[in-house]
């Protein structure tokens, strides 16, 4: 069985949260979703938990930090192509996102960053490993 990974994110607003994330190519999974927490869905390993500051709040004892005065994460999500990235960040920025990093080229990757409307870093990125470096 292959394992999966379920990133929680604490969100202010979850209908704007769901619909950022929609637009960046994930899709609700509505069985665990409700009026507290939604279940995004990337791939069949890879799903973002979007929870409101009360429901996050049930699952750590630690305050919820300010995501847009700290980091504490970095995701980073790989693609399968240069295209990917530029289409996936074009997305994000159309969506409420914003640009946190510049782009970066280092010849056999290219990466690009941006933050979620609640201050969350990602980070989108395609790698070609015949281009790595000897």
């Amino acid at each position: 069985m292959s394992k999966k990974i379920f990133i929680n994110l604490p969100v202010n607003d979850l209908k704007r949260s769901m619909d950022f994330y929609a637009a960046i190519g994930f899709t609700n999974n509505p069985q665990f979703t409700d009026e507290t927490a939604a279940c995004m869905v990337l791939t069949e390993e890879i799903y973002v938990m979007l929870l409101t500051h009360t429901k996050f709040s049930q699952f750590t004892q630690k305050g919820i930090g300010n995501a847009f005065k700290s980091a504490s994460v970095i995701n980073s999500l790989s693609v399968d192509s240069k295209e990917e990235v530029d289409a996936m960040m074009e997305k994000a920025l159309k969506s409420g996102g914003k640009e946190s990093n510049e782009a970066k080229d280092y010849g056999f990757m290219q990466q690009q960053s941006f933050e979620d409307p609640d201050g969350h870093l990602w980070e989108v990125f395609y790698m070609d490993m015949s281009k790595f470096p000897g």
